[in-house]
């Protein structure tokens, strides 16, 4: 059932790119990427890398009905001056090419054709060693105010600085930021803090097999969360803690938040369902709320929560006028501190990872940055926006075990 949400976010991005293209047919340009990019001052670092990767500079020439978000100058030297920079200083040709791929929109879209609902459009970044999500990795582009917005991994997000830039094969936007390449889940998972949801993977002994699926979306608790059933976590054997993060897991799907319909039950690779509620615009699965959708990952897409998702509570339901929605684990008592965190990294860059979208009316996520809080730390790792290589172990082990169950 819920697989056929998928063609809904893609006619979205495709009549996206059809309107795109038919607002941009009068503005149709004699002028070549080469040239473009050579007679832009304020792209002159984005010319001189796209010139080191072989090939790269014919292809784009060649290339046709795209749209390239172009970092200026300023947005690579800020880029450079970063520990995720560090990691593209071997002059890694795959790296580098991720990473120029990743701004390179399949479709033609002015910045006419972003509006306030958000829609993910797919780049040209489609090599699975860095992206495991089918048509390749996304951005979001939303527009907020007179913005407008491209988000990325880590919830980075670049504004438009100067539009419209035509070309022969499209159009080029000129952005203040470097895109991030959305890292895989368990980076991500530090990056934003998420040291609970870190933790219980590695202890559960599944960072490989998560990271390594493909086209997911992942429920993830937040700290706050771990701790509310923080007396039942140390008796968990592992196949128990396994079950309980797969019912978090909804395997061969991508749902961002535009997908999200009130009422949808969906399967979770545990076994039994999820239910996706929506009440004057917030978003809750079973009894626990969505805190920050949206963020992208090598793999698919990841949704903060602020409950830990019960498999043997599937009927769990929210209490939209509660402050707090209630454990889905009954007898649980909450704690100060989580043991299985220990081990798991502390963010460095508190800057990496981004202001989040929140979540607008109809399940849709708006570009208004989160209130303050809705994670614990909203440091990321200094990775930034570097490329990062995705896990190469099967699935295997994530549905090993799918059946057990925990009773709490």
């Amino acid at each position: 059932m819920y697989r056929k949400l998928l063609p809904i976010a893609a006619l979205a991005a495709t009549a996206l790119a059809q309107n795109a293209t038919n607002s941009s047919t009068s503005a149709t340009s004699s002028t070549s990427l080469t040239d473009l990019l050579g007679s832009t001052d304020s792209l002159s670092t984005l010319a001189t890398a796209v010139q080191g990767v072989p090939g790269l500079t014919q292809m784009l020439g060649s290339a046709s009905n795209i749209t390239i978000l172009a970092p200026s100058n300023e947005a690579f030297e800020r880029f450079l001056s970063t520990p995720g920079a560090a990691a593209l200083a071997s002059n890694d040709s795959a790296a580098i090419q991720a990473l120029l791929s990743y701004h390179i929109l399949n479709g033609t879209y002015p910045a006419s054709a972003v509006t306030e609902m958000p829609v993910f459009l797919p780049t040209m970044l489609n090599n699975s060693a860095y992206a495991n999500v089918t048509g390749g990795q996304v951005v979001e582009a939303v527009k907020q105010g007179d913005k407008v917005l491209f988000y990325s991994g880590l919830l980075n997000n670049a504004s438009v600085t100067t539009a419209d830039q035509n070309f022969t094969g499209g159009v080029v936007h000129i952005i203040d930021n470097v895109l991030t390449v959305p890292q895989n889940v368990s980076s991500t998972a530090v990056a934003a803090g998420l040291s609970g949801v870190a933790g219980a993977l590695t202890q559960a002994k599944l960072v490989d097999a998560v990271d390594s699926l493909t086209h997911v979306t992942i429920f993830a608790p937040n700290n706050s969360a771990f701790q509310a059933i923080g007396s039942a976590l140390p008796n968990l054997t592992m196949p128990e803690l396994a079950s309980i993060l797969q019912y978090h897991v909804i395997n061969g799907t991508v749902a961002y938040s535009s997908t999200l319909k009130n009422g949808t039950k969906v399967p979770a690779l545990a076994g039994g369902d999820l239910t996706i509620t929506i009440i004057d615009g917030d978003v809750f699965v079973n009894s626990a709320k969505v805190l920050i959708p949206d963020v992208l990952v090598a793999n698919g897409v990841v949704h903060v929560i602020d409950n830990v998702l019960n498999p043997n509570k599937t009927d769990a339901a929210p209490q939209p006028t509660a402050e707090m929605q209630a454990p889905a684990f009954e007898g649980a008592t909450s704690v100060t501190s989580l043991g299985l965190t220990s081990g798991v990294p502390t963010p460095t860059d508190a800057a990496a990872f981004g202001a989040a979208p929140t979540m607008a009316e109809g399940g849709e996520s708006s570009s208004s940055a989160a209130g303050g809080g809705a994670m614990e730390t909203g440091a990321a790792a200094g990775a930034a926006a570097a490329p990062m290589v995705t896990g190469a172990v099967g699935a295997a082990a994530l549905f090993a075990g799918a059946g057990m169950w925990l009773n709490v």
